[in-house]
């Protein structure tokens, strides 16, 4: 399937897509650091960057540790994964005065990682199905923090990797026209 984007928009866009099939190559920490980079620029309101990743490498206990929160589903195919990331941000500013725009900085630093992963020609996608509580606990998240995805990233594999109920699926999709999301003057239900 090729994506054609409706108007022009650099190549990058309709090329990232959230893919599933992993080789288990474990990502090196080179790799890591370079996706960890172009988080570092992306932008934050008052610059405060309250983004904040825990990550474990395929073979290390920390990985091992991020895995086993995945639901079944997730963890079946996130085993091939290179790196497990978590993903969350700091609720205040330094100041302590209240950062409501820290998610929204979050999904920024989230989507620097996602283009860098894919111009790397890695697959990277962001997970939200693991047993919340617990990841919470495992990972540290504190009190001032909200912990928003596990991300899977790694080497591509074949189709034939994933389990039968995935093969099918490993394909971009599609995507709703802009006029689905975007109006004039307002939003519609």
């Amino acid at each position: 399937m090729s994506r054609q984007p409706e108007f022009p928009v650099d190549a990058q866009f309709p090329a990232r897509w959230s893919g599933r099939s992993m080789s288990g190559q474990a990502l090196d920490a080179a790799t890591l650091h370079t996706l960890l980079e172009a988080m570092r620029w992306s932008p934050s309101s008052m610059n405060a960057q309250p983004w904040r990743v825990a990550w474990g490498l395929a073979g290390t206990p920390a990985f091992a540790r991020m895995l086993d929160l995945l639901v079944p589903f997730n963890r079946a195919w996130c085993e091939k994964a290179g790196a497990l990331l978590a993903l969350a941000s700091v609720r205040n500013f330094s100041t302590g005065e209240d950062n409501r725009w820290h998610a929204f900085d979050a999904g920024a630093a989230w989507m620097s990682l996602a283009l860098q992963g894919s111009r790397l020609g890695l697959v990277v996608h962001a997970l939200g199905g693991y047993d919340h509580q617990r990841a919470l606990a495992e990972l540290g998240v504190s009190e001032g923090m909200e912990l928003h995805a596990l991300i899977a990233v790694g080497y591509a594999g074949s189709r034939e990797l994933l389990p039968d109920s995935l093969q099918a699926r490993e394909q971009p999709n599609e995507r709703r026209p802009v006029a689905a999301f975007a109006h004039e003057g307002g939003f519609l239900l």
